[in-house]
């Protein structure tokens, strides 16, 4: 996949240095441990590829995420400055967004940001025709990254919207980070709602990651696909095969390609070679307690306002202030 700019003042991935993917492939693979940022899984295929997973029937976080928004909605709306500008960050598809958004009026503008910007731009078009009186200005951008917001939003009060638990696909220390990073880019009196998994039962958390039907696991391997053809990674072997399983040290889930057996891949011009067995490790998907996570977004300049459950315990979704 190419990343195109949708908007003019958009920064997009592919210009922050001649080749991000391979240099973060070439890095990762040369650690003890090799490992790959689970950022590249959103190509169009993986993108299209999330979205089949969460509506799998092992996969609870986006079924109890939505009943959250459905129950809790005009509260949770009720938190966000009016008119603002709502910036999705790693927007993918529009689901979450549409439940909260007859809560929202009147809403400024709409802003979603992600790296897959064929899919964002088909997601962009379908809430037009839905929604004709909303502004929707996407963004093809990295948000891990610095990126300008579009510039005709200056004097608008921001909100920010991050849901999916994708807060935990980052170190704990990184996610800090991020959501420090977050209230620079919305600025003042900003406001952020934000979906964050909570710590459950192992076997529940393992079937979302390793289904039946073995999306997750194509959605991993999709990852050899793409260096295939964007890097031209090649392989001397059999190949890999996924596996899921969550760490209690750690309080996460981990995703990891498997080698299926000793063999050596090549890409860039460097070769990499792997034992029977020997892992990459594609993603974390922390879990936090309420406390915890409350406790992360304070450190990192956010005042925690509400949060909501469903009754299960399954799944939060927070709303946060800008700290004075």
């Amino acid at each position: 996949m190419t990343v195109k700019p949708v908007f003019p003042d958009a920064t997009p991935i592919d210009r922050l240095s001649a080749n991000p993917f391979l240099d973060d492939v070439l890095a990762g693979l040369a650690k003890p441990q090799k490992e790959l940022p689970a950022k590249y899984f959103y190509d169009a295929a993986g993108s299209e590829l999330f979205e089949a997973i969460t509506r799998l029937p092992e996969y609870y976080p986006t079924r109890t995420e939505l009943s959250i928004l459905d129950a809790a909605g005009p509260e949770i709306a009720a938190h966000l400055p009016r008119p603002c500008a709502l910036v999705e960050f790693g927007a993918g598809a529009t689901t979450k967004l549409r439940r909260l958004l007859p809560h929202l009026a009147p809403l400024g503008a709409y802003v979603p940001v992600d790296v897959s910007a064929e899919f964002l731009e088909e997601q962009a078009e379908a809430l037009r025709a839905d929604f004709p009186s909303l502004r929707v200005e996407p963004v093809a951008a990295d948000f891990t990254r610095a990126f300008p917001l579009p510039g005709d939003l200056d004097g608008m009060t921001k909100a920010g919207f991050f849901p999916g638990s994708t807060i935990g696909n980052f170190e704990p220390a990184e996610a800090g980070r991020l959501l420090a990073r977050f209230a620079e880019v919305l600025g003042a009196g900003a406001r952020l709602i934000v979906g964050v998994d909570l710590v459950k039962e192992t076997p529940v958390l393992e079937a979302a990651y390793d289904d039946a039907a073995g999306v997750t696991g194509r959605f991993n391997l999709n990852l050899v696909t793409r260096m295939q053809r964007e890097l031209g990674l090649t392989l001397d072997g059999s190949g890999f095969t996924h596996r899921a399983l969550f760490n209690p040290d750690a309080s996460r889930i981990e995703m990891h390609l498997v080698s299926r057996a000793e063999q050596t891949v090549s890409v860039g011009g460097r070769r990499f070679s792997f034992a029977s067995g020997e892992t990459i490790h594609t993603e974390n998907s922390y879990k936090y307690t309420l406390d915890g996570f409350r406790a992360l977004a304070a450190g990192a300049g956010w005042q925690p306002l509400q949060v909501w459950t469903d009754p299960a315990g399954l799944f939060s979704v927070h709303a946060l202030a800008v700290g004075s």
